[in-house]
């Protein structure tokens, strides 16, 4: 699943949960793929007055109706990533080709 998809997935959730769910990313690799989200208006960006400072993701309006899609995306993954990944060492089917 992307990092866009994902986040926005789990926008909502509190950052350290999240760090943890996905495991081995930054907090800024968690933020940098919520900046295009952000951008076109599926999730809300809030900064917290506290120290250290906080930011806080909620998805919009726009950004809801996604989550049914992406879960379905993850489903198929988890579901073929090995059918997948066996297509990928064996390489492409041959093409053939019609003169």
């Amino acid at each position: 699943m992307r990092s866009q998809s994902r986040c926005l997935f789990l926008t909502g959730c509190p950052a350290r949960p999240v760090v943890e769910l996905i495991g081995g990313i930054s907090r800024k690799m968690l933020t940098q793929p919520l900046l295009r989200p952000e951008a076109h208006g599926r999730v809300r960006r809030h900064v917290c007055d506290e120290v250290p400072p906080r930011v806080e993701y909620e998805r919009t309006p726009l950004g809801a109706p996604l989550i049914d899609p992406i879960h379905m995306l993850a489903e198929w993954a988890r579901a073929n990533g090995d059918a997948v990944l066996d297509a990928l060492d064996t390489g492409p089917e041959p093409v053939a080709h019609s003169d």
